[in-house]
């Protein structure tokens, strides 16, 4: 589990192809500290299991379905990835819930300035957007943000100068593709909501309807 506030800025010393995957060897400083074989880092938001590690360095195996399904397999040498160590019990949650488990791959279609401000529009498939809702959370390629706006296909967000500067985020323009991580709370009251309506249609003797306000009301949640 990941917060989405991205430690460090790696950068990607090698890709080796095999059959139907790929070992990442990326150059660290900061996440290097107190790292073991097993631990859970998050580069560009998703979730990669330490293989071996040396002085400034660590590798990570990527399976074919991840490589499928996110930015990682279009890396090249030299670049630059954001990464994250996995969050400890008791740490700050400044972000918000991040699985490290990418929903799918979004494309930045416009890049602005705003005053200090940078806006990213950022098209989206609908297993993301169905996630996306005005002030609420994603990941960007591991970067918590909140969604300023959004429409059918795309949504924007806007990044202050320290997550512009500190991610690779500041880096990117238009046409690039970015990791897409919705919002953890979301995909979990969605499930319990479709559980409770098939309940009501399961059982004559008990009478679901899902989340209703009076529903909230009796349990004391409004």
């Amino acid at each position: 589990m990941f917060t989405g506030l991205v430690e460090e800025k790696g950068q990607l010393v090698s890709l080796r192809r095999g059959a139907d995957s790929a070992r990442l060897k990326i150059k660290a400083g900061l996440i290097m500290d107190d790292m073991q074989v097993g631990d859970s880092i998050a580069v560009n938001g998703v979730c990669l299991t330490v293989n071996t590690y040396d002085v400034g360095a660590f590798t990570a195996d990527v399976m074919a379905e991840t490589l499928a399904k996110t930015n990682l397999g279009a890396l090249q040498s030299g670049d630059r990835v954001n990464l994250e160590r996995a969050l400890r019990l008791g740490d700050r949650l400044g972000g918000h819930l991040v699985s490290g488990h990418i929903d799918g791959v979004g494309t930045i279609v416009r890049m602005e300035k705003q005053d200090i401000a940078t806006l990213i529009t950022i098209a989206a498939p609908p297993e993301v957007m169905h996630y996306i809702i005005k002030k609420g959370s994603v990941a960007v390629d591991g970067t918590s943000l909140t969604v300023v706006d959004h429409n059918d296909d795309s949504f924007r967000v806007s990044l202050i100068p320290h997550t512009a500067h500190s991610t690779v985020l500041g880096q990117k323009k238009s046409g690039d593709q970015v990791n897409l991580e919705g919002d953890m709370i979301g995909k979990y009251v969605e499930r319990w909501m479709g559980v409770a309506g098939r309940k009501e249609n399961e059982s004559e003797n008990t009478v679901r309807h899902g989340v209703t306000a009076d529903l909230l009301a009796e349990h004391g949640f409004i």
